[in-house]
């Protein structure tokens, strides 16, 4: 089974990068977000719990967000493979991630880090505040803000799955295509 964590800036095209990488290679996506509003809808008693969190405003806890993944995990048990997308964002969601994977036999095969310079982030960012109306994609403050949480919350992954022989840089700059194809051959090595 494949199971790949798509990491990288807000900016650095993971949403764009990751159906490329689920077309390519038949895998299934899991973006916590998109979780989180699905157990919500589904009104399920882990998406009640994460609601009562994200009503007062705060983070969702990870035992909740693993539980929503192991769930998605459990009632996909053919997939060929897994594609994460933002989670982890911190090494103790990734220790915990590695627990749920290993646990099924079914380890993290890479960590696909997509690399792209500062201005081009916030470029990518302020295009597409103005196509989506996203106001947090529209401030270039908020915009530097979130860069720098990134680079402080969540660049230290790189470490964690560095010696671990599973951190991949990928050049993030460039066509959408070219990206893609980069992407696509690591990911064939796996």
């Amino acid at each position: 089974m494949l199971n790949l964590v798509l990491f990288g800036p807000p900016g650095a095209g993971k949403g764009t990068q990751a159906e490329y990488l689920i077309e390519s290679f038949g895998l299934n996506h899991i973006s916590t977000g998109d979780l989180l509003r699905s157990e919500i809808a589904g009104k399920t008693d882990l998406g009640l719990e994460a609601k009562k969190f994200m009503d007062k405003g705060e983070l969702v806890p990870d035992a909740v967000v693993i539980g929503m993944i192991k769930s998605k995990l459990d009632s996909n048990k053919d997939a060929k493979g897994f594609i994460f997308d933002g989670f982890p964002r911190t090494v103790d969601q990734a220790k915990a991630l590695d627990e749920l994977l290993n646990n099924n036999g079914t380890p993290v095969s890479g960590m696909l880090s997509l690399e792209v310079e500062k201005q081009e982030l916030i470029d990518r960012l302020m295009l597409r505040g103005k196509s989506s109306g996203r106001a947090d994609d529209q401030d270039q403050s908020i915009i530097e803000n979130r860069i720098n949480v990134y680079n402080e919350k969540t660049l230290p992954l790189i470490e964690y799955y560095r010696p671990q022989n599973k951190h991949f840089g990928i050049n993030g700059m460039g066509s959408i295509e070219d990206i893609a194809g980069r992407l696509k051959a690591v990911v064939s090595k796996l």
